[in-house]
């Protein structure tokens, strides 16, 4: 059985939303939303709930909103927001109206918050916030209430206007919900709805000295945009009671806003091996410059999957493949690579670099003669044309391609051997030369004139084909080659012999990245443009990195050739 079962039946959640349909809930309508908090950039995860959001609300006619959750504003930073915008564009949706805040709403979640201490259901508390934790105890016992508790109606609205007003320190007095600090529920154990923060927030300036909690903030803002679904991880199942609870309460006298009423679902989060997915830990890593920013070609993050050249058919092709499941589970990071070459192998043009050249001079080649070869761009495009490349008598070809003492198996050049040249002409090695190190620095070969490809006369078969870049017309390059930023599958899942974790970072792999500053590419790579993507032959997928010119070509390694996960399924 594979890791995935690809399978076309529905998932739980479309489940549920095909049930609500066929009973008419919500006048048959589905609308979705994607509420991301704007302190980071968003990840492999982001990107499934990206698909999953839109994705529902697209196959059942319905809309999705793109809401930040700005209610900190302590990590919020404006070029969070833009760059996930950017992300979700770029993914290939499109949000419903404007863009969402939740800081649109701190006008009428504080009204709300307001009716309910009118109605008994919420009251200031001067208690430390971590008395308050310990206070709320332990599941299997009842809590201790606070001494604040039955404050009078009039003394928790005066006070909370005065906390909105500025008048009180930080961390001095919040606003709790009175629900019950027995419940076995610690959520449900009287949460806290406001605490006072002196931060300016990134839309609302100063103007507001309170804020509301996600657990306050999250739900109502649903409801106020008559959101019908609302998807979140697993992690918030506990928090599902305290949803409902606040709905249930803010519908007793504000039955409009909540009809219809929102309903939350959970599915687990996305775990990949060899990788983090906690903001708060990629944050990390770019703050003590493990990585080279969030759109580092090794990091999760959807503007370094796009930077190493990932596609957003294959980011959505991997959501798909995925799944909505209810319980957590791992997947191997093997499957988003067998996603990229899916995609890329269709529509990635080929062409020749040389990563790690050593010279070739063919001796019966004519001097200062160049001959243009005309070869295809994909063959698995049949629409994908072809080009012009030119051969010449000397050519850089791939070190690793020439063995001095080659084994039988060994279908490369070697002395004596002979090879096919792509797109070009049949060669035999006749010699080479070495340094004083005992490096080899040139190969000599005679060529078959009568084997150029596509007009072969010669009858001759060879076994190995190998590609080459002409020395006069070569364009010097550099190319990062990328592993796993890890080299343990769960860098955050070990203890020491104490039972402490061990910190993750232990686990980075100092291989993770090499960088080859002597490539040599064909000519028609001097016109390339950032994000273009193509399979160096043999080599693997590449893509042009932004910060590249037509003086200085930089390309970063999207993934190898070699697919594991397809192999690892067909033995499966």
């Amino acid at each position: 059985m594979s890791q995935v079962e690809e399978n076309t039946s529905l998932n739980f959640i479309e489940q549920i939303v095909e049930e609500d349909l066929a009973n008419g809930k919500n006048d048959g309508v589905v609308y979705t939303r994607f509420p991301p908090e704007p302190n980071g950039f968003l990840h492999l995860g982001h990107a499934k709930s990206i698909c999953l959001n839109f994705g529902l609300a697209q196959k059942y006619g319905g809309k999705t909103n793109l809401r930040f959750d700005d209610t900190n504003p302590v990590t919020e930073d404006t070029s969070y927001v833009d760059a996930i915008k950017e992300d979700v564009r770029w993914l290939g949706f499109e949000w419903e109206g404007e863009t969402r805040y939740a800081s649109d709403y701190f006008d009428k979640l504080y009204s709300l918050a307001v009716e309910l201490i009118k109605r008994g259901k919420a009251f200031v508390d001067d208690t430390p916030v971590d008395e308050i934790r310990r206070m709320r105890g332990i599941p299997t016992q009842a809590g201790e209430e606070s001494a604040f508790r039955d404050r009078s109606v009039e003394e928790n609205l005066q006070l909370f206007e005065q906390m909105k007003a500025g008048d009180f320190s930080e961390g001095s007095r919040v606003l709790r919900a009175k629900i019950d600090m027995a419940s076995p529920n610690m959520h449900l154990r009287d949460p806290i709805m406001y605490r006072i923060l002196h931060r300016s927030h990134h839309r609302t300036g100063d103007a507001w000295h309170i804020y509301p909690t996600y657990d306050w903030a999250h739900g109502q803002s649903d409801a106020i945009e008559n959101i019908t679904h609302s998807i979140c991880t697993l992690e918030f199942e506990v928090h599902r009671p305290l949803y409902d609870w606040f709905v249930e309460q803010i519908g007793e006298f504000d039955q409009e806003m909540v009809n219809p009423q929102p309903r939350q679902i959970e599915f687990a989060r996305l775990n990949v091996n060899y990788t983090v997915m906690s903001k708060r830990k990629l944050l990390e890593l770019v703050n003590e410059d493990y990585v080279n920013g969030w759109d580092d070609p090794r990091m999760p993050t959807i503007q370094g999957l796009r930077r190493r050249g990932y596609t957003p058919a294959s980011l959505r092709n991997f959501a798909e493949r995925v799944g909505v499941a209810k319980r957590d589970n791992v997947i191997d990071l093997s499957l988003l690579e067998f996603c990229i070459r899916e995609d890329l192998n269709k529509t990635a043009p080929r062409v020749m670099g040389v990563l790690n050249p050593v010279k070739l001079v063919i001796t019966n080649y004519p001097e200062r003669q160049t001959e243009d070869l005309t070869i295809e761009n994909n063959p698995e495009d049949a629409e994908g044309g072809t080009r012009t490349v030119p051969f010449s008598r000397e050519l850089y070809i791939e070190r690793d391609d020439f063995m001095e003492d080659p084994p039988k198996k060994f279908f490369r050049l070697g002395p004596g051997r002979e090879v096919r040249l792509k797109g070009a002409y049949i060669i035999q090695c006749e010699s080479f030369e070495k340094d004083t190190r005992g490096e080899i620095t040139t190969i000599y070969a005679t060529y078959d004139p009568a084997t150029k490809s596509g007009e072969d006369t010669s009858g001759k078969k060879v076994k190995g084909t190998i590609h080459w870049v002409s020395v006069p017309h070569a364009v010097k390059a550099e190319v990062r080659l990328y592993n796993r930023l890890f080299s343990d599958p769960t860098p955050t899942d070990h203890t020491d012999e104490n039972g402490e974790p061990i910190d993750y970072k232990k686990f980075i792999n100092d291989k993770s990245l090499v960088v080859l500053d002597k490539v040599f590419v064909e000519p028609s790579m001097r016109k390339v443009s950032a994000f273009d993507r193509f399979q160096f032959m043999r080599k693997g997928y590449f893509c042009v990195d932004p910060d590249s010119s037509e003086e200085n070509l930089v390309f970063n390694q999207t993934v190898t050739l070699r697919d594991s996960w397809a192999k690892a399924k067909k033995n499966n």
